[in-house]
């Protein structure tokens, strides 16, 4: 088995991952700048002792980081945990992806990884949504070429910035409204939020597939995707574990 990681501004997705079975856990703690290697050490050996996984049963590990500060710091606990140097996706890793990027060294590492695996276990063409920090979109043709994408605030983002920046509104907490039109502030600002992030992707999906020129598949993924996409009108497959199959297939590419 090996142990994917898959770090964030906000969360670091930890997964455990078997060649036969798929998924054995996946968990998330807090992304903290603060924190040392040892204390990265500790906290992935607790995870890995709740579920009864000695670091001997693991054969290797692969990390994603949008967060450059902390990648080396989770690399060397990685190594002191394991024993073994993990992958770090990035220059000079074997991806299989062919980007059409006007700087492809520019990529964050967890789009490629998202696209990895779309064009795998759904196909070509594609989009894939990752909601995270921020939303992404990208874009994959149907040769399986990366054609780029969009970045736009994360929902949680806004939701903050929206009770920060505005004195009378409160903080909410993202559940549905009753309505779409709120008779009230706390659910004008739910409906706000939710129907007006799940109508933005909507008209988003309709812009790439216009450009595209078909039909797509699309993917979504991300700790906030179970939220908002249920409300999108397109037909769009919820894939949690999406992050955690592409390092496996990278991982499987360079190991």
């Amino acid at each position: 088995m090996i142990l994917a990681i898959d770090m964030g501004n906000t969360n670091i997705v930890v997964g455990c991952l078997k060649d036969d079975t798929g998924t054995l856990f996946t968990e998330r703690i807090s992304t903290d700048l603060g924190k040392t290697e040892l204390e990265y050490a500790v906290l992935l050996k607790t995870i890995l002792d709740i579920y009864k996984i000695s670091g001997e049963d693991i054969r290797g590990s692969i990390i994603s980081s949008v967060v450059p500060p902390l990648t080396q710091i989770l690399r060397s606990a990685l190594l002191k945990l394991l024993k073994k140097e993990p992958l770090i996706v990035g220059a000079g890793l074997k991806t299989g992806l062919n980007i059409l990027l006007d700087d492809p060294a520019t990529m964050g590492a967890d789009l490629v990884v998202d696209s990895v695996a779309t064009i795998r276990h759904y196909g070509v063409p594609n989009i894939v949504i990752d909601m995270g920090t921020a939303t992404t979109m990208a874009a994959i043709d149907s040769t399986g070429a990366y054609l780029g994408g969009i970045i736009f605030p994360g929902v949680m983002v806004s939701l903050e910035s929206l009770s920060a920046e505005a004195s009378l509104l409160p903080r909410i907490a993202l559940d549905k409204p009753k309505k779409v039109i709120g008779s009230n502030t706390i659910d004008a600002m739910k409906s706000g939020i939710l129907y007006g992030e799940a109508s933005r992707i909507d008209g988003m999906i309709d812009r790439f597939e216009e450009e595209l020129g078909c039909k797509t598949t699309v993917i979504a993924t991300g700790g906030l995707a179970g939220t908002i996409i249920p409300h999108c009108r397109h037909e769009i497959s919820l894939e949690p574990d999406l992050m955690l199959k592409g390092l496996k297939i990278i991982y499987d590419k360079n190991a």
